[in-house]
């Protein structure tokens, strides 16, 4: 029940996301769009209440109910910056608003951006391991939270990885045409002189 519950979410976060888009732009009703995007949050509280019924009921801990801290960490710590992105988009192409400034494509400015999604996903592990953790409290038995303990781990894994990718643009920066043109210059120059 719990994972059918967490697509139900995900269907409905895109359905929410959607609705609420077309009555902000096609439609004219901005206030009816925004008081539609602000639902969204409700589907993880949602989540979060039934999967808390669930263990207060007896069920097992497991991977579902790990899986549930996770996507409800996933939505906390990028789920705001998903909606502005596709409201932009939305704004620029059915209310004519200019075109939204994509992300820096070369340089220190991209590794920032790159460092600012990753705090995104630092804040998704640290809500998930405190849902987790707040579960395992809660269950109050060590021989049966094993599954809610790996979960923590795979939410720590995923924001290193994350990291370890966003360090790859500060140690080796993506160069714009201009920089590699420039360099492409030097080399030859140098390669010249050496005759």
């Amino acid at each position: 029940m719990i994972v059918a519950l967490i697509v139900a979410c995900e269907i409905g976060f895109w359905v929410l996301l959607a609705a609420g888009l077309a009555f902000r732009y096609p439609l004219r009703m901005p206030r009816t769009g925004m008081a539609l995007l602000l639902c969204e949050p409700l589907l993880e509280v949602v989540l979060l209440v039934v999967t808390a019924v669930d263990l207060k009921n007896g069920a097992d801990p497991s991977g579902k109910h790990g899986l549930a801290a996770l996507y409800i960490g996933y939505t906390v710590g990028h789920g705001h910056r998903t909606v502005k992105w596709l409201d932009g988009h939305a704004a620029h192409r059915l209310a004519g608003a200019p075109k939204p400034v994509g992300p820096p494509r070369h340089g220190m400015a991209r590794a920032r951006h790159e460092g600012t999604v990753w705090l995104g996903t630092l804040i998704a592990a640290a809500v998930a391991t405190g849902l987790l953790q707040i579960a395992v409290w809660y269950v109050d038995d060590a021989s049966r939270t094993g599954p809610l303990e790996s979960w923590r781990y795979t939410a720590w894994r995923a924001a290193a990885i994350h990291g370890l990718i966003a360090l790859t643009y500060v140690i080796w920066p993506k160069k714009g045409p201009g920089a590699r043109e420039a360099e492409h210059r030097t080399t030859l120059t140098k390669e010249s002189t050496r005759r």
